[in-house]
């Protein structure tokens, strides 16, 4: 996601296949102004601005910032294309920033987007055809015009040649065309899902003319041409890339961008090392920090520009669902086949122990694929889930019927002895065997695991986890390679136990699909990094794509939420609903926070007066 737009899912690209087709039939007479999951727009036709920005914030200055969120081909520690769309490479930060979409999305509404290239849509009575009319002075950043054409072909490329992240997610998508300049129809298949139109809307508009004769599944560092609030400036491949506001920017004055896109200049820097980046951020050479360890939160933030004002603290929050976080199986091993043995090595890890000795006590355990939100199951399925959940009576766990499971609470010891006995009984009920102190596998191999990482933030949690292994006679070892070594073996889902961070959504939809479909267990380059290859996990995922109301996506998800949590695919972490912001007091802020999000530094702005007062350049 760019870092000065809010995209509804949290998603820059998908596309639309471009066949000639009949005109659309049965169109409402309502021209609509937006679009959403439910139905449900909060804001007028002729909203000004969205309610939380400041419509005078100033333009000008530098973000300097680190790549917080991925999409597509990108990579958290390195980059070698400026083209994020495609599987080849590592994709730079920040590029979604230089293209447009058809409307963009309101940090107020979970589910709701408004105009942007397109002013308005009709929608076919059967929803499956939306016709969405363009703004006439839409334009590249070469100032030749955004026509329907190119936004025909972006999504028809997309779907067929895209990353296998975007041809997953348009499955639903059936075809658009251009009627003319300013008129672009889209079609969905007649079993499409509830969000696809949100997810056409969001996706990024290429330039036809532009690509034509080059190679849209290459990699490339010539910058592919946008329209966008920002073009690319200077980089240098795995070191940095910067951005700059393009400042005759056709769009600066539509409602969904006012008050954003205030920085003239957006800077991401790379490091291999994470203290390397706390360095640069002492030293300014970045100035804005998500601080996502506690520990350092509570102990490394105590330096001179701290102590005399020059850098700000703040804790915001959240807002909506938490993301889920946690050491993940990979279950195509036949190690982990068995949900028994994942079970087993889930309770080697004493959480209570690492919350108050490494992370002082700043988090709360995560128990629910939908944690702190009206999704999470809790206690026994009422009617409506049941009525989900027993065609696959005899397929998914007996528990699935009862409570939901809980990781187990420790005694805070470190090494709870109960909890490990539990372990030892449920690894030899699964058929693995003691050999001395060392445990072999129901196979006679050897029990040994790899924690597969590309920095070492989270080896201190790590070890002492892995010091219970052992206890138990499992060896492992916590393997980190460089960033491009680590991308290809998630890629080619090559690992035993790798960390997933996953973004939490109050309206989950065609998404849940590449995480945890079994098409996207057989699929290099998705997330379902656990292989989870379950009928009935496919069913209420599809159950949950295609609700048509809060209630019955809820039901569908609490539904979900038990057969994932009885497969025992992971081993939850932890989370915090308060983000923890440090800057250097460069900033001005709103003062209204949105609902679904803290606005930082999306909504920020630049502060000249601070910046000549502590002496910042």
């Amino acid at each position: 996601m760019a870092i000065t737009r809010r995209n509804a899912l949290k998603l820059a690209a998908v596309t639309a296949a471009g066949a000639a087709l009949p005109r659309m039939a049965h169109a409402q007479d309502a021209e609509l102004h937006g679009l959403s999951t439910f139905g449900d727009l909060s804001l007028p036709p002729d909203f000004k601005h969205f309610p939380y920005v400041n419509p005078n914030a100033p333009k000008g200055g530098v973000l300097r910032i680190q790549i917080k969120n991925t999409n597509g081909n990108q990579n958290f520690e390195t980059f070698d294309t400026l083209h994020i769309y495609a599987f080849r490479g590592d994709g730079a930060a920040g590029m979604d920033a230089t293209f447009d979409t058809l409307m963009s999305g309101s940090s107020d509404e979970p589910n709701s987007m408004y105009g942007l290239v397109a002013k308005s849509v009709r929608v076919s009575a059967d929803k499956l055809e939306y016709r969405f009319a363009l703004r006439p002075e839409a334009r590249f950043h070469d100032r030749s015009p955004l026509r329907a054409s190119d936004c025909a072909f972006s999504f028809t490329t997309l779907k067929e040649k895209g990353h296998p992240i975007y041809r997953s997610l348009l499955r639903d998508f059936a075809g658009a065309e251009a009627d003319g300049d300013h008129t672009l129809i889209v079609r969905f298949e007649p079993t499409r899902g509830r969000d696809i139109h949100l997810l056409v809307a969001s996706l990024p508009i290429f330039s036809q003319a532009w690509w034509k004769g080059r190679d849209f599944e290459a990699t490339t560092l010539e910058a592919p041409l946008g329209s966008g609030p920002y073009k690319v400036g200077r980089f240098e491949t795995g070191r940095y890339v910067e951005f700059e506001r393009v400042t005759d920017y056709w769009g600066a004055n539509l409602p969904v961008n006012v008050g954003q896109n205030n920085f003239d200049r957006m800077r991401y820097d790379y490091f291999r090392e994470r203290q390397i980046a706390f360095e640069a951020f002492k030293s300014g050479q970045l100035n804005f920090q998500e601080e996502y360890t506690a520990r350092f939160w509570a102990t490394a933030y105590d330096f001179p520009a701290v102590r005399d004002g020059r850098v700000q603290r703040v804790e915001l929050p959240s807002g909506g669902s938490v993301g889920t976080q946690g050491w993940m199986f990979n279950a195509r091993r036949s190690k982990f086949a068995d949900p028994r043995i994942r079970e087993a090595l889930g309770y080697a890890f004493d959480f209570e122990w690492t919350n108050r000795n490494i992370m002082y006590s700043a988090y709360s355990r995560l128990t629910s694929f939908f944690d702190n939100s009206d999704m999470k199951a809790q206690g026994k399925p009422g009617a409506e889930e049941l009525a989900l959940l027993e065609p696959f009576r005899g397929q998914v766990p007996d528990e699935v019927f009862g409570e939901p499971w809980v990781p187990p609470v420790s005694d805070g010891s470190g090494s709870d002895r109960n909890l490990l006995r539990r372990a030892n009984d449920l690894l030899l009920a699964a058929g693995c065997k003691r050999d001395g102190s060392r445990l072999r596998l129901p196979d006679g191999s050897p029990f040994e695991v790899e924690f597969l990482d590309s920095q070492g933030a989270l080896r201190p949690h790590t070890e002492p986890f892995q010091a219970n292994l052992r206890r138990l006679g499992v060896e492992s070892q916590f393997r980190q390679v460089d960033a491009a070594q680590y991308k290809r073996r998630l890629d080619n889902f090559d690992f035993d136990i790798i960390v997933i961070a996953l973004g939490g959504s109050l309206t989950p939809g065609d998404g849940l699909r590449n995480i945890y479909s079994s098409t996207a267990a057989k699929t290099p380059g998705s997330r379902n990094m656990g292989g989870i290859s379950s009928p009935a996990v496919d069913a209420l995922v599809e159950r949950i794509a295609r609700a048509q109301t809060r209630e019955e996506l809820n039901i569908a998800a609490r539904a979900l939420d038990r057969v994932l949590r009885a497969g025992r695919h992971w081993i939850p972490m932890w989370y915090k609903d308060r983000a923890l912001i440090a800057h250097w007091d460069l900033f001005g802020r709103p003062e209204k926070t949105p609902k679904y999000g803290n606005g930082a530094p999306a909504l920020w702005w630049w502060d000249a007066d601070k910046a000549r007062k502590i002496g910042y350049s």
